[in-house]
């Protein structure tokens, strides 16, 4: 059957199947859950059969934002937009591949790839994938299992063998691919020089960290592919943007959310990072401290201005053996020097508004002035110096006649009684200026309402303390 939205529900039960997969607690049709999507504090989302669409969708009362159907509800799980084709068409391949409905896009004429398969014990031999669209790098491999010596390379970043299965990280024994010019070539790994993979749906990045080929790609990569969306939280408070897949699992490991792009010189897509801003409150730019390295964070955080990222500077030397997160870890630094380090980049990155803030507080040696009461009924106070008032009413209720009242209390003379509808406003004395805007009456409405106050206030001439405006 062809990959398409119809023939996944057909498949799904309408998409019944697909929330029970991506929703991690149990639930009953037409009963309230907490959305897992975010830090949902009320039971106010529920998954419902939608009659005139046949097909199940959620709908989440305290967040609209977060309702649809299974592809919507995915979508927003991947951190992908339902609107946008080719992302679509990522949600419909993530269903596919992880509910295994075995579908295939005719378009591309795909074969099945086990690439996005976790590592099985035995060795196992994995065939490239080919897309035709464009030519790609064919690759074979066959993969082994970690060895101890392996596994106490990574431990010293403190990435454990749990770290690197759920980023899909495996131990190669033997890796062949071919050059630019076509030419085969093979990679063996041995105890000094090891071979590590980083395994894509349609791809592999091989890794050899003491080898002097240290990279080398195989299959179709996407443009923007980005290591470490898939293990991304719905939310989160903060995320750092690094230039490589071990300083992400270094990250991961010690309770941070990470993700990298191919290369740290290459182009971070503002598309990207604009729906991550939605999900993370702050986004940190946490590239090596070498040359390159810091070159590249600076150009990265003037493009990326407009989304408020950030950039965090490792107290580290630059050189080779001592430059990214994954050394600062490795050098005995703890979760919470990272921690620290963070908080004191917010406190001067925000050191000016804090100053400015330092003026508005309230300084318990040096209290202000008492407020006066300028409106008040039976002395209870309704307007004080320095505070607003409003008046609000249907229409037609008298809010009109009402503020005349109260002007006509303000522009009074002095020992003047008036009836102010039963509230009393204090003389004004000094004949501070009084401002009166009306932005519904006609100048003659206004007109006559001006003479209706002051025959009010008892007074034969307009004084020159009360300006009135019709807007």
């Amino acid at each position: 059957m062809e990959l398409s939205k119809e023939n996944i529900l057909c498949t799904t039960d309408k998409g019944m199947a697909v929330f029970r997969y991506f929703i991690p607690v149990p639930f009953r049709v037409g009963r309230n859950f907490l959305n897992p999507l975010y830090a949902d504090k009320n039971t106010s989302c529920n998954v419902f059969f939608d009659r005139r669409n046949d097909c199940y969708r959620l709908k989440d009362f305290g967040n609209d934002d977060y309702s649809g159907d299974c592809f919507a509800f995915v979508g927003k799980f991947c951190g992908l937009d339902c609107n946008h084709p080719a992302e679509f068409m990522q949600i419909l391949e993530k269903i596919n591949s992880e509910l295994h409905l075995g579908l295939t896009d005719k378009k591309e004429n795909k074969p099945a790839s086990n690439l996005s398969k976790r590592p099985s014990v035995s060795p196992l031999v994995i065939q490239p994938s080919f897309v035709p669209v464009k030519k790609v790098r064919p690759y074979n491999i066959v993969q082994k299992n970690f060895s101890q010596a392996e596994l106490a390379w990574w431990a010293q970043y403190g990435i454990t063998e749990r770290t690197l299965l759920s980023f899909q990280t495996v131990s190669l024994n033997r890796f062949e691919s071919e050059n630019r010019e076509g030419k085969p070539f093979y990679f063996i790994s041995t105890e000094k020089e090891p071979v590590y993979a980083y395994m894509g749906k349609q791809h592999i990045k091989v890794y050899r960290p003491m080898s002097k080929i240290r990279f080398v790609q195989g299959g179709n990569i996407p443009e923007h592919f980005c290591f470490g969306m898939e293990q991304l939280p719905a939310k989160g408070d903060l995320l750092f943007i690094t230039g490589g897949e071990k300083d992400v699992m270094a990250l991961a490991a010690h309770g941070f959310h990470a993700i990298c792009f191919n290369s740290e010189t290459s182009h971070v897509p503002t598309g990207t990072i604009h729906k991550l801003s939605y999900r993370f409150k702050h986004i940190v730019l946490l590239f090596d401290v070498d040359k390159t390295g810091l070159e590249s964070s600076q150009k990265q955080v003037q493009t990326l201005a407009a989304y408020s990222v950030k950039r965090l500077l490792l107290p580290l030397a630059g050189t080779k053996e001592e430059k990214d997160v994954a050394d600062f870890f490795r050098l005995e630094h703890t979760s919470e020097d990272l921690t620290g380090l963070f908080l004191h980049l917010l406190d001067t990155l925000y050191s000016e508004t804090m100053s400015a803030l330092k003026s508005c507080e309230v300084d318990f040696d040096n209290p202000p002035p008492v407020a006066q009461m300028i409106i008040s009924v039976n002395d209870v106070p309704l307007g004080t110096q320095g505070n607003l008032l409003c008046i609000t009413g249907g229409e037609g209720t008298g809010k009109s006649n009402y503020v005349a009242a109260l002007i006509a209390g303000a522009i009074r003379q002095q020992g003047i009684c008036i009836d102010t509808l039963g509230v009393t406003v204090n003389e004004n004395p000094r004949e501070k200026a009084v401002l009166f805007y009306d932005t519904e009456q006609s100048e003659v409405q206004l007109y006559k309402n001006i003479n209706n106050l002051l025959q009010r206030s008892k007074r034969l001439s307009l004084p020159d303390c009360l300006f009135h405006f019709f807007l």
